[in-house]
């Protein structure tokens, strides 16, 4: 690696940062809903899982549709109009009372912020080049610092006789305000460099030319990776209130401190990925992720679990922006096309994760059923290491 790459932050990387910010509001915000939201309903933590399971389907088919709709309408307005789109779904969570309302208002929210979201990091892979893992992993830092104050916020107002429900305009708000304060900053458009003659002989005429196996491998660790991240954050907390016998309001304080702690490795995370391949950089994570969680899953005290999950927070930091980036670089010079594709492994984790952690949750209790964590953490190891590439 070359140890003299710089990151320039100019207004338009300050721009998507802030738009990372908003989309972290919504995100985690949702995230320390689902338990105050199942107790609302009454429902099995399967049934409740399903939110997840609806944000990951929405995920995979704007992952489908981004490639297409980026050479369509651009960049620009498919970022912004899927931050619309992810406002119109948590509206329909903060207005809704019943399951349909909510899983559908999960899902619009889950497709259009995704989409927002792949888009924002294909922008900062194409505008920072050789910074981009840096970059991108400073970037969900800032989003991440935002989801603390965002879950913070949500145990406060949820104690509150207002009830959990204002929290959730805190994504519309902050939309509201981005778009008067930056709405004309844009990223200027990078030239898009010609098809190689190898591109070209392998895909025939106009044949597409296919991935090789390191990408798919990319994708499946990915897909672990995210898959373990929401499991933690749907259902930490109802863990923590079961092992501590916190109230769920103040178990929702779990995830503050959690993302306390991917906070703090994402923006160590920035540096180290200036000095280190992403691929060694996501494996010392999860590392990091097992020790955590086996504090966390061992803890029956406050203070022990919410420094299991801080460590646990720490290791996930960086798994998503160095997995994210690792499938770009070896997509062959698509960034587009490789954040639409990781969008949907993601997608796949997202939903796959929360939801067998919550039905294996019905039937064997959330404290076994977190046991899918190591698994899921040694699979990803498994697939980091045996893709890795020299740099």
């Amino acid at each position: 690696m070359d140890r003299n790459i710089k990151v320039t932050r100019d207004s338009p990387t300050w721009l998507i940062y802030l738009q990372l910010a908003t989309f972290a509001t919504y995100l985690y915000g949702l995230s320390a809903a689902l338990p105050l939201l199942r107790a609302e309903l009454g429902v099995s933590q399967a049934v409740a899982g399903l939110h997840g399971t609806g944000m990951a389907l929405g995920g995979i088919a704007g992952g489908l549709a981004l490639p297409a709709l980026t050479r369509r309408f651009g960049r620009r307005v498919v970022t912004w109009a899927g931050l619309t789109g992810m406002n119109a779904g948590v509206l329909l969570v903060a207005f809704g009372h019943a399951l349909p309302f909510t899983l559908t208002g999960f899902t619009l929210a889950g497709c259009c912020g995704s989409t927002a979201l792949y888009v924002m990091m294909a922008v900062l892979s194409d505008h920072h080049g050789p910074a981009g893992a840096a970059v991108i992993s400073e970037a969900n830092a800032v989003a991440v610092t935002a989801g603390i104050a965002t879950t913070y916020a949500f145990s406060v107002v949820a104690q509150s006789s207002a009830g959990w429900r204002p929290a959730l305009f805190v994504p519309v708000a902050s939309t509201l305000l981005l778009t008067l304060l930056m709405g004309r900053v844009w990223v200027p458009p990078v030239p898009t460099p010609p098809p190689s003659s190898s591109a070209a002989g392998a895909g025939g005429s106009g044949g597409r030319v296919p991935y090789g196996w390191r990408f798919h491998v990319a994708g499946v660790v990915l897909l672990c990776c995210v898959a373990l991240e929401f499991a933690f954050n749907l259902w930490a907390a109802e863990l923590l209130s079961q092992r501590t016998g916190l109230s769920p309001g103040m178990a929702a304080t779990g995830l503050t401190a959690m993302l306390a702690g991917m906070a703090a490795g994402r923006f160590g995370g920035a540096r180290l990925a200036l000095r280190f391949a992403p691929g060694s950089v996501l494996l010392g994570s999860l590392g990091v992720t097992l020790a955590g969680w086996a504090l966390f899953w061992t803890g029956t005290s406050a203070p022990v679990c919410y420094a299991g999950l801080a460590l646990s927070g720490l290791g996930i930091s960086v798994q998503f922006p160095m997995g994210l980036t690792r499938m770009i670089d070896v997509s062959g010079g698509r960034p587009d096309q490789a954040s639409g594709t990781a969008s949907i492994w993601a997608g796949v984790g997202s939903g796959s994760g929360p939801f067998v952690l919550g039905a294996l949750g019905d039937g064997f209790g959330t404290h076994t059923a977190f046991l899918l964590a190591p698994a899921l953490i040694v699979m990803a190891a498994g697939g980091a290491a045996a893709s890795r590439t020299r740099s």
